[in-house]
């Protein structure tokens, strides 16, 4: 069985960053994935899940009423290594046409001070496992290192 390509891409040479992972066509339309990498893969801790189902509860919830966005999303989960998210974005995108969202994303994150969207027992399955503040500081970090003063290497895969 062939590796897929993510499996290809060297990640003990990653850095986090805003990655377009793939590029699929579907009839006319292409859906963009970006790999939007918060930890530097094999040196830096894992988020837990806590932190993450946080994140992806308020990424849900902004996303999905953002004026210019909201009717692109496709999909927005976690990477299981716990390094990270996915999103799926319809239309043909690269890395930087989305950093102006993402900077308005975790500023929101890291600012929010309310209780998380959808955390209850009648609005979702798991709504215990979080921790908003974890996931406010992990957003502030991905904001400061990454996405305010964005490089070239974390834009682009390695070679």
């Amino acid at each position: 069985m062939e590796k897929i390509a993510s499996f290809m891409i060297d990640h003990t040479k990653m850095f986090p960053g805003v990655f377009v992972s793939r590029k699929d066509n579907i009839g006319n339309e292409v859906i963009t994935t970006f790999d939007l990498r918060m930890t530097k893969p094999n040196k830096e801790p894992v988020m837990n899940t806590a932190e993450m189902h946080a994140i992806e509860h308020l990424w849900a919830t902004f996303l999905r009423n953002h004026n210019e966005y909201g009717s692109k999303i496709i999909y927005f989960g976690p990477m299981w290594c716990r390094t990270g998210f996915y999103l799926l974005l319809s239309g043909d995108y690269e890395s930087k046409d989305i950093i102006s969202l993402l900077i308005e994303l975790y500023t929101f994150i890291k600012d929010f001070v309310w209780e998380i969207p959808g955390q209850s027992a009648r609005d979702c399955w798991n709504y215990l496992d979080m921790n908003l503040p974890m996931a406010k500081y992990l957003s502030n970090k991905y904001l400061d290192e990454v996405l305010l003063d964005i490089k070239d290497y974390n834009l682009f895969y390695p070679q």
